[in-house]
């Protein structure tokens, strides 16, 4: 079943937008956080800033940050940013399956969110309350299967995991208990 899309809201329309405008050449971001589970999934909570992950080419983060960053120009206009994050646990293969947000609508910025195990899986360390109610959302909207969750959390997020691999072998279980009861 393919994910639900959401309208973009109008006033993110409007920032990317001017700011493909500002672009010469082209830019790609992996997305992730709120925007995601909002954009790609349609989760009706706003959210002030894009987190990306990736940038290709790598070169452009300082334009990027200067051009939409906080602080800058853009963010002064429309009250949004962007927001490169320096660290997260993403399962391995999660390049490879990532979804392009907004396809052709743009002339210099592609921006790719996480297909939702994976989404669900970056917010596993964290496991704040916003974080249980985006995996809740995603379990029921999109919908995700437990197998393939299980299944990428052992074998491509685990291994390569930062922090107390207990505490996140319960929070996986507490997830699969809580978000797809038998």
């Amino acid at each position: 079943m393919p994910p639900p899309r959401s309208e973009l809201a109008p006033a993110w329309f409007a920032f990317l937008t001017e700011l493909d405008a500002l672009l010469t050449g082209p830019i790609a971001l992996q997305c992730l956080g709120g925007f995601v589970v909002a954009v790609q999934y349609g989760l009706p909570r706003p959210t002030a800033d894009l987190d990306y992950i990736e940038i290709a080419p790598r070169g452009a983060l300082a334009l990027l940050q200067e051009l939409a960053g906080e602080g800058s120009a853009l963010w002064k206009k429309h009250g949004l940013s962007l927001q490169h994050v320096t660290v997260a646990n993403l399962p391995e293969g999660h390049a490879d399956r990532a979804v392009e947000i907004m396809p052709g609508q743009l002339m210099h910025l592609r921006l790719y969110g996480l297909e939702a195990h994976d989404l669900a899986l970056s917010k596993l360390p964290r496991n704040s309350q916003v974080d249980r109610e985006d995996v809740q959302y995603l379990a029921t909207t999109v919908p995700l299967d437990p197998a393939i969750l299980k299944e990428r959390y052992l074998k491509e997020l685990r291994p390569i995991m930062i922090g107390d691999l207990y505490e996140h072998d319960a929070t996986m279980e507490l997830w699969l208990a809580a978000y797809f009861p038998n």
